[in-house]
């Protein structure tokens, strides 16, 4: 049997997608106001759990069971292309889900009962029955959650031995993930064609382009000026006003992307997602120290 080569593995467990749930990961450790340098192994671990273990599977997943759409979409990606062939997409995907646990098994029942969300996300967002990416406002709210919010508590919880992580640190975390279902559907804006062929219901699908342009803004918008509030309230100001810098940086991204959807959207994931995730970065540090129990 034909075996795939590394290269057309690793391009199949698309390292460039790891970046946020490793992120987040680390937002919550800030987050967390734990010694940073005490735990540098925990940290490490937890972190290449999040992006090379659980985020790759969740690539593996989403390609097989895209193969299909795919080949209308982007037909050069591994599967679609014949790079990767038989069924060595489905065992990979099987084989990284099986590491991930094992993987997580170490970060103690937390991390184990997280990182098992996060997969059981991951295969309900590509694969039958429930397929949740058949429905977008569904399928990115798995994403947001799973990279974003999940990610942000299991690096909280885990720094503070498998304790829940304080309110203020998971209404952040929720926040930050309602704003990155924006992001999810910038990603939806180069497969239109392709998802409507195939029934996939993503936002451009439903709504049309420019709706759905405007929608993922919102969502972006609405939940870092939340945070702004909330920041306000608990007494940070320096890092509630830098958070909304930040938001007001990525407007002319944003207007442009509204006049051309298709065109723009990959600007605003390159220019105006890294302005996004800063601001994540700056609540977390913003926590440390903060006692905050309840709104």
């Amino acid at each position: 049997m034909n075996r795939p080569e590394l290269s057309t593995v690793a391009e199949l467990l698309k390292p460039i997608t790891w970046f946020p749930p490793m992120w987040a990961f680390a937002c919550g450790v800030v987050s967390s106001g734990k010694p940073l340098f005490e735990s540098w192994g925990l940290i490490i671990w937890g972190i290449l759990l999040a992006g090379p273990m659980v985020c790759a599977t969740s690539q593996a997943v989403n390609d097989w069971f895209d193969r299909h759409v795919d080949a209308i979409n982007e037909p050069n990606r591994p599967i679609p292309s014949g790079r990767m062939p038989g069924k060595w997409g489905l065992y990979i995907a099987l084989l990284w889900t099986g590491l991930s646990l094992i993987w997580a098994w170490q970060l103690g029942p937390w991390g184990f009962a997280a990182s098992g969300l996060g997969l059981f996300l991951a295969w309900a967002y590509s694969a039958p029955p429930l397929r949740l990416k058949a429905n977008g406002w569904w399928g990115n709210s798995a994403c947001a959650l799973s990279y974003e919010g999940l990610a942000w508590v299991t690096g909280a919880a885990v720094m503070l031995g498998g304790e829940m992580p304080p309110e203020a640190t998971v209404i952040l975390a929720l926040l930050f993930s309602l704003g990155a279902h924006g992001i999810m559907t910038l990603n939806d804006f180069k497969a239109v064609e392709g998802d409507a062929q195939m029934g996939v219901r993503s936002l451009p699908v439903q709504m049309g382009v420019t709706k759905a342009a405007w929608t993922a803004c919102a969502f972006m918008l609405g939940a870092q000026w939340a945070v702004v509030a909330l920041l306000m309230q608990w007494g940070v100001t320096h890092a509630a006003l830098a958070v909304l810098m930040l938001s007001f940086a990525q407007l002319p991204l944003m207007f442009r992307f509204v006049l051309q959807p298709i065109e723009r959207a990959l600007s605003v994931s390159a220019f105006g997602v890294p302005l996004f995730v800063s601001g994540m970065m700056v609540s977390a540090w913003s926590l440390r120290g903060l006692e905050v129990a309840t709104l």
